[in-house]
C-alpha cells in the first residue's frame, strides 16, 4: 500500500510539474470533445450525424420534402388535418406569421443545427494530417460536408433570403449580420463537391455524388436567373450522369416507381434521402420524422397535406391530351362533383372528360382507388369541412408491404421506408428545357426534354397499376400526349411550369418556383381569392400575397435579440423583407 501511494505521488507530481495547466484542465469524463474524432472513424460518425439532419430527428417544421414551405405555402396543398390541428401552420398557409411563429423559429434552429455539424466535420478534419487520414479521403469527406452546408443554406435562403452565414472559422456567430444573400458561398461550396465527390458510392446510396453537386449547383444559378451557367450542368449530368446505384442515369418507364418504396434507388435517381423503420427507435425518426403527419387519419396520424381542388383539377386535359392551362381552375371544373360523392367509398368513374394520369398516383381522390387499399373511404379524411376529400398518396407505402416497410411502434405509425427523391433526371430534364429557353430561346431543345416527361406519362397507361385500371375497369378517361412544338418562348415557359406542376406536385417544390419565376404574387392573389369564397376553405377569405413581403418569411424575433449589436446598438442580424418588423 505504502509502495503504491509513493508510486501515486509522483505521477502526480510528474504531472503537475510537467504542465499544471494541463492537469487543471483534464476533459470531463462522459463529454465528446474534438480531438476525440480526429480519425476516420471518428469525422466519419460526425458526417453522419449531419446527413442525419435530412431526416432524422428534425421536426415538421423542416422535413426534407418541405411540405409546409413549399407545398402548402402554395396553390397545391392545404394544411389539412383540422382546423386547430398544427394552427402555427395556419398563419403560413394565409400568409400572415409574425416572427414569433413556432415554425418559423424551428426551421431556422434546424437548419443551423445541420451546418453547425457540417462545420464541426470541416474543423476536425483540420486537425488531421496525411499520416492519419489521406489528403484524397479528407477532401471526399469535406466535400459531402460542404454539399450538405450548401443544401441548409440553399434552404434558409429559399426561406428568409438573407441570412448569417457561419462557417467552420467564425468566432463569434452573435456577431454575423445578415447583410447580403449567400449566393456566392452556396456555390463556392457546390463547386468544390463538384470537384471532389466521386461518381458514386458502391452500396452507400444515400452519400451525395458529383452528379448531386452539379444539379443542386445549375438549381442555385437559376435562382439567379444565370441560365447560361446552369445550362452546360444540366446538359453533363443529362448525358453523363451516374444514378444512385451506380447505373448510368435513365427515366423511369413508369411514373409510379419514382413515388413508391418498391423504386427506391433507382436508375432515375440522384440524390435520394433514404429512410428506414422498424429499427428499434420509437416513432422512427430514421423515416423522416417531419412527414409523421401526412398519412390517411384512420391509417396512422393525423390527415394533413392534403391537395387542394386547384391542383387536382390541373390535371385535366383537352380533346389534344394537353394541359386545359387558362381554364383548368374555374370554380365549376371538379374530378368529382362536391356533394354526396366526395363521400363516397364505390368506384364512381370521373366523366368530366379526361385526366393525365398522375392525379391518380399522386392524389388520394374520392370514388378512386387509394393505391392498393380499395376505393378511399371518407372516414379516411380528417375533417372534409378544413382540408377538402383528397388525401395525399405520394408519401404511402402499399398495403401489400405494410407488414416491412411502416413502423410499427410508436403513435406516428404511419412513416415508412419509401425514401424520397430529392433530385431525379426529370428535374434536369424539366430545369434544361427552362434553360435552353431563357438563355437561347431554343424551343425545338426544350419540346424534345419535356415531351421526354410527357411521354413517359402516357406509358404509364400501357401497364397499368391497378389504382388506374381497377378490377378491369379504367377509374378515369386519360390522355396525356406530347407536344408538336412551342411557338413562342411564352408558350414554352406556361407548358414547361405546368409540367414541373404535375410532375413534382408534393415534392415541396412548388411555392419556391412561384417565386424564383416572379409570378407568386399573381398565382397565389387568384388562388386566395378563389379559395377564400370555397366549400372547404372560407378560412382564406380576405387573405392575400403582397408582392414584395411574402415571398419570404420573417427572421425569428429570438435570432434577431440573440445577435449582438453593431457601434449603433442596433442588432447585426435584422428583418430583411419588406413589412415584416422586428
Amino acid at each position: 500500500m505504502k509502495k503504491i501511494l509513493l508510486i501515486n505521488i509522483i505521477l502526480l507530481f510528474v504531472a503537475m510539474s510537467c504542465d499544471t495547466d494541463d492537469y487543471l484542465t483534464v476533459k470531463p469524463k462522459g463529454s465528446a470533445f474534438q480531438e476525440l474524432f480526429a480519425n476516420p472513424e471518428g469525422v466519419n460518425k460526425l458526417l453522419i450525424g449531419s446527413y442525419s439532419k435530412l431526416s432524422g430527428n428534425a421536426d415538421w417544421a423542416s422535413s426534407v420534402t418541405n411540405w409546409v414551405w413549399g407545398d402548402v405555402a402554395s396553390d397545391d396543398y392545404y394544411k389539412g388535418s383540422s382546423g386547430g390541428d398544427q394552427a402555427t401552420i395556419n398563419p403560413i398557409e394565409g400568409f400572415y406569421p409574425d416572427a414569433q411563429n413556432e415554425y418559423v423559429k424551428n426551421l431556422w434552429r434546424d437548419m443551423y443545427d445541420g451546418i453547425t455539424r457540417c462545420n464541426s466535420v470541416l474543423s476536425t478534419l483540420a486537425l488531421m494530417d496525411e499520416t492519419i487520414m489521406a489528403d484524397t479521403d479528407k477532401a471526399k469527406v469535406a466535400a459531402q460536408a460542404r454539399f450538405l452546408r450548401a443544401h441548409y443554406y440553399f434552404e434558409l435562403t429559399k426561406v428568409y433570403l438573407q441570412v448569417p452565414y457561419i462557417d467552420e472559422n467564425t468566432e463569434d456567430p452573435t456577431m454575423v449580420p445578415n447583410d447580403h444573400v449567400l449566393w456566392s458561398e452556396i456555390e463556392a461550396d457546390l463547386n468544390y463537391a463538384k470537384d471532389n465527390l466521386p461518381n458514386s458510392w458502391p452500396g452507400e446510396p444515400g452519400r451525395v455524388t458529383q452528379w448531386a453537386a452539379k444539379s443542386l449547383l445549375a438549381y442555385v444559378y437559376m435562382f439567379q436567373k444565370k441560365w447560361s451557367d446552369a445550362k452546360p450542368l444540366l446538359i453533363d449530368v443529362k448525358d453523363n450522369g451516374i444514378s444512385v446505384n451506380g447505373s448510368p442515369l435513365g427515366l423511369t418507364t413508369t411514373y409510379e416507381m419514382n413515388i413508391l418504396a418498391r423504386g427506391n434507388n433507382n436508375n432515375e435517381s440522384i440524390w435520394e434521402i433514404q429512410y428506414i423503420v422498424n429499427d428499434g427507435s420509437d416513432g422512427s425518426h430514421n423515416a423522416n420524422w417531419g412527414d409523421a403527419l401526412n398519412f390517411p387519419y384512420t391509417f396512422a396520424c393525423c390527415g394533413f397535406h392534403q391537395p387542394t381542388q386547384n391542383f387536382v383539377n390541373a390535371f385535366k386535359t383537352g380533346a389534344d391530351g394537353h394541359p386545359m392551362f387558362d381554364n383548368f381552375d374555374a370554380s365549376d371544373v371538379t374530378p368529382n362533383a362536391y356533394g354526396s360523392n366526395y363521400s363516397t367509398s364505390t368506384l364512381t368513374k370521373y366523366t368530366g372528360g379526361s385526366l393525365d394520369p398522375r392525379v391518380d398516383l399522386i392524389v388520394g381522390r374520392p370514388g378512386a382507388p387509394f393505391l392498393d387499399f380499395g376505393i378511399l373511404d371518407p372516414s379516411w379524411v380528417r375533417e372534409v369541412s378544413n382540408g377538402g376529400p383528397y388525401l395525399n398518396q405520394k408519401n404511402m407505402w402499399l398495403k401489400a408491404e405494410e407488414g416491412q416497410s411502416r413502423t410499427s411502434t410508436g403513435w406516428a405509425n404511419g412513416i415508412n421506408d419509401n425514401n424520397f427523391r430529392k433530385i431525379r433526371l426529370a428535374h434536369i430534364y424539366l430545369w434544361l428545357a427552362e434553360c435552353y429557353v431563357e438563355a437561347d430561346n431554343n424551343l425545338s431543345e426544350a419540346v424534345s426534354l419535356v415531351n421526354e416527361i410527357r411521354n413517359r406519362a402516357k406509358e404509364s397507361l400501357t401497364s397499368p397499376t391497378d389504382w388506374l385500371f381497377y378490377e378491369g375497369e379504367w377509374v378515369a378517361d386519360y390522355k396525356v400526349e406530347p407536344y408538336a412544338s412551342f411557338g413562342s418562348k411564352e408558350e414554352a415557359l406556361k407548358a414547361i411550369r405546368h409540367e414541373d406542376r404535375l410532375e413534382f406536385g408534393g415534392d415541396g417544390m412548388r411555392f419556391f418556383d412561384l417565386v424564383r419565376w416572379g409570378i407568386a404574387d399573381q398565382v397565389m392573389n387568384k388562388y386566395l381569392a378563389d379559395e377564400g369564397r370555397g366549400i372547404f376553405t372560407t378560412y382564406l377569405l380576405g387573405r392575400s400575397f403582397i408582392k414584395g413581403k411574402n415571398e419570404y418569411w420573417p427572421i425569428p424575433q429570438t435570432e434577431v435579440e440573440l445577435s449582438g449589436t453593431d457601434e449603433s446598438g442596433n442588432h447585426v442580424v435584422k428583418q430583411v423583407a419588406p413589412g415584416w418588423t422586428n
